[in-house]
């Protein structure tokens, strides 16, 4: 049991934290027997007899003046290696000069961030950063496009399970990966351009004549397009005034062709309510370019074809971001034509602030979706988990990773395919890693010229299926995540506990649940995982983290649905 030690005004921080990192935890009492101590800035050190004890802070504490350790400088900003993995710190942090730990230090300087203090049956462990004010800024701010790469907040993770188990206690987590599965897969689609037939001498007809006819021309010489891709996109180029006499069919109205590429799996279309709404940004008044030039009226019948087919529909929201009320009739709109009642959200041009999340929710929406990068790939909550927004209360944002147009457009990353199968490889790699999911948006008409990013498209999608993803729709994705926060361990009098489970979660046809044992063995930690269906009893030692090193307990694990 970890007892954690916060001023109460972290309390909602540390709580989602121990969501994402599902072990056995509570605030601390003063009577209550811990085997960690983590500590925010000082704690109750000497009156718990805790085995192992982790003191965070970004600045010089009265524990570092009483015990003699030796700041070597303190700034603002910082970006730390871990086991050869970098982690910027946002806030405040220090380093040491005393000798520390070798597995966190600063990158530039290499001295270490964390110093260790050992005596008989205790470890005191001082880390030179504020966790909980990184978490927060994390989940609020973000990280800036620079660090987009790292799971910032997943590595906060393993540094504090690293730090756990390499002092010889035990650890149950319940971590983020599907039973049967390494990873979650979640393929999206924002549908934007549905027809260029509603588009007549605008932006979005100018640009695809450009990117047609001269952009092609310079993909071609690139060596990012083929001949067969620039004849058929020269070849849209002339059809163009057919498609607007009524005389050519309009080779953007094709996205009921995704089910189709993805072969039985069940992807997510996020749609526009209202046409000719540009609605608000943070200023005021939106670009008029960003008002759509279709309504989800007028593409009910491709709608349901779609629903037929497995999907979901989401919304793909106009001023929901930032006012309850337009939220609560454009969720309306999606509902109406679904006949679905819980509808998730994607906010078109992902428009989102800090208090979005509680704007959404109020607006009745069943989760978000739009907390993602416009310009590059990877973690902008420093994520790979769905996660609750400190400001919500019931509603989840399911972070977005990857998007098309991030790729490949000149002004964004600007990636051949082969560029781009390289840096979306990085983020499944860390999905396998870390556990949690790769959330992916292609357009509607990203497999249309002019853009034929289709190719890659299919490339992405049996990665994935290789790699051993769970592929689910949003809404699925953020339900197992219900679901694995609905667990909650309780432990006993008697010092043995039980994993409980929602039953209405539990009972959903979604992959069951994990539970992990970390067993250190002196230098060396075993490992079990064991699939969790329903209810289940933990054995007493490790309920307690008292297990004898290198012991493992999968034979003791009861699955009372089993």
């Amino acid at each position: 049991m970890i007892g954690v030690v916060v001023n109460s005004s972290e309390h909602v921080v540390v709580c989602e934290f121990f969501e994402l990192f599902k072990t056995p935890w509570e605030f601390y009492r003063s009577d209550g027997q811990y085997d960690v101590l983590l500590c925010s800035e000082d704690g109750p050190i000497q009156e718990n007899p805790a085995p192992l004890v982790l003191i965070y802070g970004d600045r010089k504490l009265p524990y570092d003046v009483e015990n003699g350790i030796d700041i070597a400088s303190q700034q603002n900003t910082r970006m730390l290696s871990y086991r050869g993995t970098e982690i910027p710190i946002y806030g405040g942090s220090v380093v040491f000069h005393t000798p520390g730990s070798a597995v966190l230090v600063d990158r530039d300087s290499h001295q270490p961030a964390i110093h260790l203090e050992q005596s008989t049956g205790r470890t005191v462990a001082r880390i030179g950063y504020d966790l909980f004010r990184e978490v927060r800024t994390l989940l609020t701010v973000g990280q800036p496009a620079i660090n987009a790469g790292i799971p910032a907040l997943e590595l906060h993770i393993a540094i504090l399970r690293d730090l756990i188990v390499a002092s010889g206690v035990p650890l149950v987590e319940v971590p983020p990966v599907p039973h049967g599965y390494k990873f979650i897969a979640c393929l999206t689609h924002d549908v934007d351009h549905p027809s260029i037939r509603k588009h007549k001498f605008d932006h979005t007809m100018l640009g695809f004549l450009y990117r047609a006819i001269i952009g092609s021309v310079v993909s071609l010489f690139r060596g990012r397009l083929s001949l067969r891709g620039l004849r058929s996109n020269w070849v849209a180029a002339l059809k163009l005034p057919f498609v607007h006499l009524g005389l050519a069919r309009d080779f953007w109205f094709d996205f009921e062709r995704y089910p189709t590429l993805e072969r039985g799996i069940r992807s997510s279309f996020f749609i526009i309510p209202f046409k000719n709404r540009a609605g608000r940004n943070e200023r005021g008044p939106a670009p008029c370019r960003r008002a759509s030039r279709y309504s989800a009226s007028e593409i009910a019948a491709q709608i349901q074809t779609l629903m037929c087919a497995g999907c979901e529909i989401g919304l793909h929201g106009i001023d929901a971001w930032v006012d309850a009320s337009k939220g609560r009739e454009e969720l309306e709109e999606i509902r109406r034509i679904t006949g679905s009642k819980a509808i998730g959200v994607r906010m078109h041009w992902l428009y989102f602030g800090e208090q979005s999340a509680g704007t959404l929710e109020k607006a009745g929406a069943d989760y978000d979706s739009s907390v993602g990068y416009r310009e590059t790939v990877g973690y902008r909550a420093g994520t790979t988990q769905a996660y609750k927004p400190l400001e919500a209360s019931q509603l989840l944002e399911l972070p977005l990773h990857v998007m098309d147009t991030a790729l490949f457009y000149p002004c964004y990353l600007n990636l051949s395919p082969a560029e781009a199968s390289e840096r979306v490889a990085r983020i499944i790699d860390n999905a396998i890693r870390f556990g949690g999911g790769v959330i992916v948006n292609w357009h509607d008409r990203s497999i249309a010229p002019e853009r034929l990013w289709g190719n890659s498209y299919l490339r992405l999608i049996n990665e994935l299926k290789h790699r051993g993803a769970w592929f689910a729709t949003a809404a699925e994705t953020v339900a197992w995540f219900r679901k694995r926060r609905s667990a909650t361990f309780n432990a006993s009098s008697c010092g043995s506990g039980s994993l409980h489970i929602d039953p209405a979660l539990a009972g959903l046809t979604l992959p069951a649940l994990r539970l992990r044992v970390h067993a250190p063995a002196e230098a060396k930690g075993q490992l079990t995982e064991l699939p969790i269906f329903a209810d289940t009893t933990l054995p007493a030692a490790y309920a307690s983290g008292r297990a004898t090193g290198g012991e493992t307990c999968d034979h003791r694990l009861v699955d009372r649905a089993a």
